[in-house]
């Protein structure tokens, strides 16, 4: 088993989608790529498909919420090549009022329930999605519990007032 250098994945993606995929860091050795929603289902199928790559396991889809930059949700992929010990992070970024991006169970039928819990937390919609309902939180509920919208503590609570610490 001979590991992808991270030079010669980021070469071989290159090749095929040019400026669509821009490199973000390599944190800890894991290459980590950024990219539109326009090409990430493309994206995905090469990396799965590629003979030379062979990314066949999608190892987890979730999301992330920075509320202080422009594009706020951030949809994030990471892929494992099982015949390489290769891994690899994707990153889609989306405004907050335009969330859709398509589903990868085109790709992989596993990312359902993936899908379902990060459509589940943070309202990002799977355009073509199979059966896109909440999956762990009640179905009536109206937020989305994993973004940063609320504040971390009940301000109303006297008892983490200041003077009960003697400050």
């Amino acid at each position: 088993m001979v590991q992808i250098p991270n030079e010669e994945l980021l070469k071989r993606i290159a090749e095929k989608f040019d400026q669509q995929v821009t490199l973000v860091g390599e944190p800890y050795g894991l290459l980590t790529v950024e990219t539109g929603r326009e090409q990430i289902i493309d994206l995905l199928t090469f990396l799965k498909t590629d003979d030379a790559l062979r990314f066949i396991f999608l190892t987890d889809i979730t999301a992330i919420h920075y509320p202080e930059q422009e594009k706020q949700i951030g949809i994030i992929y990471h892929l494992h090549s099982l015949t390489t010990n290769t891994r690899i992070r994707i990153k889609v970024f989306l405004a907050d009022g335009d969330v859709h991006i398509p589903t990868a169970t085109t790709v992989w039928e596993g990312a359902n329930w993936m899908e379902r819990e990060t459509y589940d937390f943070f309202g990002v919609i799977f355009d073509g999605h199979p059966d896109l309902r909440r999956i762990l939180n009640v179905d009536d509920m109206t937020a989305f519990p994993m973004r940063k919208e609320f504040p971390l503590e009940d301000p109303n609570r006297v008892d983490k007032k200041d003077y009960f610490f003697g400050r």
